[in-house]
């Protein structure tokens, strides 16, 4: 081949020189194009055949080759609807193929691309710089999962987003083991509880009625009579009625003076008993009362919430029955409130602590503040039989007067052992026709979860509340729309609501620098590059996020000067090789 070979041999050397530096142009023109994968060349010997002896080096061949799995700087910026990926897939985008009726139409093809500064055009539809639509799935606004297994062009809707209806209310707290409500008094007993007897029946009476206070005591009772009195956390009273007019009292027993001249009244007597009995029977007595009520006589233990009154007699005075000894079991376990009236409200207040408020949706969107508050209504302290025990109320009016119903039970009992976790667990409780305030919910799941709830000391005596949110909200107007970083498209609304519009769809590729480069920085599949690899997880996409260039100019620069030098080296040996074959033209001459 000799002089010709070289000739033809630089000239494919000037023309792979000429690829190369195509492509350089192409890399550092789109240095700043969003998006962008570098081309850049591959060169590749070409050997004629020949024997061993005999090659020769060869021309020389320019390929392309692409860096589409090679990543570009990511930066942030402030537009929430621009998107990147921080991983080797691609966004899945169409181009619109016509417009009906002034609305976009797609044919329904799949192209891919790195490029995400997606806005929303007027028809709400999520467009690139490149003019590709934005591609993927769509949400169910009520549950939150993705529906749908074939991509679509996504579409938003600037639709008035209707009410939805409070169904769940999750809520986690720490109750304290003693509640310093405004009935507490660390002196008194069970004084943090809320005796549900005071909300009922102010006093425990005994005997007949019809008794004036200020009669003499010897026309109930004789001289000799006894009464045993007696709290079951305390100590047995026995007061045995006396003539003062014949002497001291000179017994064993607690003695009570009825003398008739001067006569003693009842009041005096009952005094006289209240104040000997707070001295005499114990802790369980030091708030107790004696006295008339109503025309009968009335015997309560006070503060005491804990404990229960005891009383007999030797033979049935006072209406008390004739037994031995009076009653001294464990404080009984108090009845429930299921309602409490208006009434009562600040004594409820004074005997619970508050758990917080939330605001629920009724089905039309009208709000209800549900206000929550605690009551401990048992204690373990109490003896053989009693438990930590709470009871959970709402205000269901906050109008409400007199007998009329201001708070609601919400659930049953809820209590807890020894270690402070619930026994039994109740993960899960129905408030059936929540209404407040005349708006109503209607059946309410409060949702605690597995020891959401536990009662635990608190130095403040306060609940400590962990979780409080619920599913409802009102209608809203639509504001803004933005990308999540799991790639979820969240529609914001006027009553601060964001729902989850859209799912963006990702593809990966077995052989990426096989695709086919197109205008705009899309790619499209080929047999080479695979079937896409779908994955609607939004696994590495980044919200208000850019993708810039993987072009460097500085080493576009560093190729372009070789690129040079070689082309202009290619150049010599075309002009050496010319002058060689005009040397050996002339040797015919």
């Amino acid at each position: 081949m000799g002089i010709y070979g070289a000739l033809s041999t630089a000239v494919s050397g000037l023309r792979a020189q000429s690829h190369a530096l195509e492509n350089i142009s192409g890399n550092i023109a789109n240095s700043q194009t969003t998006g962008y994968k570098r081309i850049e060349t591959s060169f590749s010997d070409m050997i004629a055949d020949a024997p061993v002896k005999q090659q020769v080096a060869g021309a020389v061949a320019a390929q392309s080759r692409g860096t589409n799995g090679e990543q570009g700087d990511i930066k942030a910026v402030t537009n929430e609807t621009f998107i990147a990926l921080n991983s080797n897939g691609f966004f899945v985008v169409e181009p619109k193929n016509g417009t009906t009726d002034g609305v976009p139409t797609f044919a329904g093809s799949n192209y891919y691309t790195r490029r995400g500064d997606f806005e929303i055009d007027k028809d709400g539809l999520l467009v690139n710089g490149a003019g590709y639509y934005l591609k993927g799935l769509p949400v169910d606004t009520k549950t939150g999962n993705v529906s749908g297994a074939v991509p679509d062009v996504i579409r938003l809707s600037n639709a008035f987003l209707p009410a939805q209806q409070t169904t769940r209310i999750n809520y986690q707290a720490n109750l304290p083991q003693l509640p310093k409500n405004a009935s507490y008094d660390a002196t008194v007993k069970g004084s943090e509880l809320m005796n549900t007897v005071d909300y009922a029946a102010p006093a425990t009476t005994i005997g007949t009625a019809g008794l004036d206070g200020s009669a003499a005591m010897d026309t109930i009772v004789n001289a000799g009579d006894m009464v045993t009195v007696k709290a079951s956390t305390g100590t047995a009273v026995v007061f045995e009625f006396f003539d003062g007019a014949a002497g001291a009292y000179a017994g064993a027993n607690t003695g009570i003076d009825i003398r008739t001249v001067p006569p003693v009244s009842i009041d005096a007597a009952l005094a006289d008993m209240q104040t000997k009995f707070r001295a005499l029977g114990g802790t369980g007595a030091e708030s107790a009362t004696i006295g008339l009520s109503g025309g009968q006589i009335s015997v309560t233990l006070g503060a005491n919430k804990t404990a229960t009154l005891g009383a007999t007699s030797a033979g049935g005075v006072l209406g008390l029955p004739a037994t031995g000894s009076p009653d001294a079991t464990p404080a009984p376990v108090l009845p429930r409130l299921s309602t409490i009236p208006a009434s009562s409200n600040s004594q409820f207040l004074a005997d619970s602590v508050p758990g917080g408020s939330i605001t629920t949706y009724a089905k039309n969107g009208a709000p209800a503040v549900v206000v929550l508050q605690w009551a401990k209504v048992d204690s373990a302290a109490s003896g053989v039989g009693h438990a930590d025990t709470w009871n959970l109320y709402y205000m269901s009016d906050s109008t409400a007067t007199g007998s009329a119903t201001m708070w609601t039970q919400a659930g049953g009992d809820y209590t807890f052992g020894p270690d402070g976790s619930m026994s039994p667990s109740i993960p899960t409780t129905t408030i059936t026709g929540l209404t407040v305030n005349g708006v109503n919910v209607g059946n309410v799941e409060l949702q605690h979860g597995n020891g959401g709830m536990s009662q635990q000391a608190d130095v403040n005596g306060k609940v400590s509340t962990s979780t409080l949110n619920q599913n409802g909200y009102g209608a809203g107007e639509f504001v803004s729309v933005g990308i999540s970083d799991n790639g979820r498209v969240v529609a914001t609304y006027s009553n601060g609501e964001r729902i989850d519009m859209a799912q963006v769809v990702t593809a990966q590729f077995n052989a990426v620098n096989q695709l086919k480069r197109m205008d705009g920085g899309v790619f499209a599949a080929t047999s080479e590059s695979g079937e896409p690899m779908l994955d609607t997880t939004g696994n590495g996409i980044l919200g208000g996020s850019l993708e810039a260039s993987n072009s460097d100019i500085s080493d576009e620069f560093t190729k372009l000067i070789i690129t040079q030098q070689a082309y202009a080296a290619g150049t010599k040996i075309v002009s050496t090789a010319n002058d060689m074959l005009q040397q050996a033209l002339s040797m015919i001459r």
